[in-house]
């Protein structure tokens, strides 16, 4: 075998070896720190919450159909952070699910080392009432200082913390 050949195949093997060292250090980087969250701003977050001012600023909510086709007088229209890394960001409320946690498919993404990647969500009941469920988290959601354990209907303009961040809903 030619010296080249042997030179080549060592690089190679060196090349190899410290992919797996990078890879590795990643793992475990990964498993000690948990995912990485993107900051406010950032491209994939800031997509998806301009999308939604967008969507929002297009077109008023539309309206729920309770009983003759009104939306309940007093109910609540949007969501809105009021304390916290993402103060100010508003979410329509058009009857689906909102979810909030650290992960990136949450509704609210949260930048809150307090929060857990999926911990609670906020979804309308059959009476036109927003609920408000801790899904397990490790530090607990908070509805006007008391830790929920049930899901709970949330009153307007109530505060819902989670971590250093405070949820209200209003009209």
């Amino acid at each position: 075998m030619s010296e080249l050949t042997l030179t080549v195949m060592r690089l190679g093997f060196l090349a190899v070896l410290w992919l797996f060292v990078i890879v590795a250090v990643q793992v475990i980087r990964s498993d000690l720190f948990g995912t990485r969250v993107t900051q406010r701003g950032s491209r994939r977050e800031g997509g998806r919450q301009q999308a939604a001012r967008q969507q929002q600023q297009a077109a008023p909510p539309p309206q729920r159909q309770q009983g003759g086709g009104r939306q309940r007088r007093g109910a609540p229209t949007k969501l809105v952070v009021s304390e916290g890394t993402l103060t100010g960001t508003t979410v329509a409320l058009q009857g689906q699910t909102i979810t909030l946690g650290r992960a990136h498919d949450s509704t609210i993404v949260l930048d809150d080392d307090y929060a857990s990647s999926r911990h609670a969500r906020i979804y309308p009941d059959r009476d036109g009432q927003w609920i408000v469920e801790d899904l397990g988290s490790t530090n607990g959601t908070y509805l006007d200082r008391t830790r929920l354990t049930t899901p709970t209907p949330v009153p307007l303009g109530a505060p819902i913390r989670i971590g250093k961040t405070v949820i209200e809903l209003r009209k």
